[in-house]
């Protein structure tokens, strides 16, 4: 096993695939491009998925890249050996290309050739058939001729070389439908005894850590309908932290070269004679320790893709994160503003790989600490209606905790030890966790979509909306000015929403300008036409015409540009992955509904088509 650091492991990843003839492509921005069904990209294929669903990349069959990352589902997780709200997946892809056998061997021949890793603690999991869908019987033989080949008699079966599972361990697909199939799992032994007899790969006791997984889409599912999907894709997916945790032989992501730095800042930081729980080297210590870490460099990459604190959607989740972060910041006793601190040393770290992280420093420091000191007048608020709570009844019950924890961000613990102070026991503690669990769910269910994964709708509908929204920011450019670009776009079945740079609200002349250039637009019957170019020579058309392209660092270096309208003097002209109309009078009737102020200096506008 080789002992790298995690920027080689990267390096040997990508240049490894390209060795196999795949086109590195860049991160994606992570922010979905027009995917409502998620907040964040939170897997590396969707920026892929007009591509896995038919459309023909630019840079060919076969693509790789380190893609960044963020997931909330499990930041009740944050804080352990291994999970983290921001990552980056390592991904292969094969559109129509490849397939199983390839794929298999593939990442077989990454881990055990490039890395070293032992391959007699290699194990693989499958599908093994459910609801009338067959076992994967393809891979499974890959697997067992590959394992073959290395010496390895693999037998299938519970606790054997190769196991199988149902749809929960082994299979991929949204429950609206679309393309999806079976995957197949890579696992590693790292020789913790079995947690029990039932001990398998599905198992969380940490005995098999799990370092990549191959999906393979081969079915289209229409309702309650599974057919074949008529194309075979490949998407690979390997979590970089936890492979690099696994090759420096530490026990926790938090401790791998490009981590440690960050964690060591906040451990000086920390008072030496801190206690949680009356103990000075308490687990408790280090988990708040690892929760800023990640809660911190997560907010850089999020505040870096011109996302601000806000109370809804992306917004939401950066002040979320960010006061997160603060509320364990107390929790050590750690009693200045601190978050400046452990964000330079995040930035550092990762702007080699992100040089946008360095470019944008100054920003990103000033957003995270404008709310660290926000949120620090909102605990003194919340420390004050704990007073005021005492002199009306001089008790504090479980739900009136929960309540200042909501409301303030009062932490439980914070209350506990003033009403200690106080002499004043916590009436009914369990309700604080009973209120907690009853908002949890409410949570869910209000968020249930926006954080699963799912490839892009590309429905007839979208697909205007899409179009509608390059006319839309074409006509904004020319009523207020060049300095207009994209921050920001999303689009539902029943509207499109544009955010873009503006120091004021448009008057309600300038609101009817633009949407009667769009309309005007439309009526004119204008192509919808693209052309595949270099990224250096499309940038070139797009500021001949005045334009300007957003998320430049996102796109390969064959892009495709979009215009609308004739190509010598068009209305709109865009770099863009699709997909779009034909015609622009396919779109029917442009109206602006509303239009928002959703930060400093940026303005929201959402449409509809009639």
């Amino acid at each position: 096993m080789k002992d790298l650091k995690y920027n080689e492991v990267r390096r040997k990843y990508l240049d490894f695939f390209k060795k196999k003839g795949h086109a590195e492509i860049p991160s994606a921005p992570l922010v979905p491009e027009n995917d409502p069904s998620v907040l964040f990209v939170n897997a590396g294929m969707f920026p892929l998925a007009p591509f896995l669903l038919g459309e023909k990349h630019p840079k060919g069959v076969r693509l790789t890249n380190a893609q960044r990352c963020v997931r909330t589902g499990d930041i009740d997780k944050v804080g352990d050996n291994s999970h983290c709200t921001s990552f980056e997946m390592l991904g292969n892809w094969s559109l129509n290309d490849y397939f199983k056998e390839e794929a298999i061997r593939y990442t077989l021949e990454f881990f055990v050739e490039e890395l070293e890793l032992d391959i007699n603690n290699i194990y693989a999991s499958v599908f093994g058939g459910e609801d009338g869908i067959p076992k994967d019987e393809v891979s499974i033989l890959v697997w067992k001729n590959l394992f073959k080949e290395y010496g390895i008699d693999a037998k299938v079966g519970k606790r054997e070389r190769i196991q199988e599972f149902g749809k929960k361990d082994n299979w991929w697909g949204l429950d609206s439908g679309g393309p999806c199939g079976p995957d197949s799992e890579i696992f590693y032994d790292t020789g913790k005894e079995p947690c029990g007899e039932n001990c398998d790969l599905s198992c969380d006791c940490g005995k098999y850590i799990e370092i990549g997984n191959n999906v393979f889409m081969e079915y289209l599912k229409e309702g309650d309908n599974l057919k074949p999907l008529g194309r075979h894709n490949v998407d690979f997916g390997g979590g970089l932290e936890r492979i690099t945790a696994l090759l420096q032989g530490v026990n926790s992501v938090y401790e791998i070269d490009i981590y440690k730095p960050i964690l060591e800042k906040i451990q000086e930081i920390t008072p030496k004679d801190i206690k949680i729980g009356g103990n000075v080297n308490s687990e408790e210590i280090l988990r708040s320790q690892r929760i800023i870490v990640d809660h911190i460099k997560a907010a850089t990459w999020i505040v870096m893709d011109d996302i601000v604190p806000s109370n809804n959607q992306q917004g939401y989740i950066l002040k979320r994160l960010i006061r997160r972060a603060v509320r364990h910041g107390r929790k050590l006793n750690i009693t200045e503003t601190f978050t400046a601190e452990i964000a330079k040393v995040a930035i550092d770290q990762f702007s080699t790989i992100y040089p946008n992280l360095n470019e944008k420093k100054e920003e990103i420091i000033k957003v995270i600490k404008e709310e660290e000191i926000k949120f620090n007048n909102t605990l003194e608020n919340g420390l004050k209606e704990l007073e005021n709570l005492l002199e009306k009844k001089n008790k504090i019950t479980g739900e009136d905790a929960f309540e200042l924890y909501e409301t303030y961000g009062l932490p439980l613990e914070v209350t506990e030890e003033i009403l200690t102070e106080k002499n004043i026991a916590l009436e009914d503690r369990q309700n604080f966790f009973s209120a907690q669990e009853r908002h949890q769910e409410k949570s869910r269910s209000g968020s249930k979509g926006l954080f699963k994964g799912g490839l892009a709708d590309t429905s007839e509908i979208s697909t205007k909306y899409h179009t509608a929204t390059h006319l839309l920011l074409a006509s904004l450019r020319r009523v207020l000015g060049d300095h207009v670009y994209q921050k920001g776009s999303n689009i539902t079945h029943e509207r499109l929403r544009l955010d873009f740079p503006n120091e004021t609200k448009l008057t309600q002349e300038e609101l009817k300008q633009v949407e009667d250039l769009v309309n005007s637009a439309i009526e004119q019957e204008l192509e919808v036409t693209f052309e595949e170019h270099p990224k250096e020579e499309a940038l070139k058309i797009i500021e001949k015409h005045s334009s300007t392209s957003s998320f430049k660092e996102k796109y390969p270096d064959i892009v495709k540009v979009y215009f609308i309208g004739d190509k010598q003097s068009p209305f709109s002209v865009e770099l863009c992955n699709g997909p779009h109309v034909s015609n622009t009078r396919e779109l029917g009737k442009f109206k602006i509904v509303k239009q928002e102020n959703i930060g400093a200096g940026v303005k929201r506008i959402k449409a509809i088509l009639e």
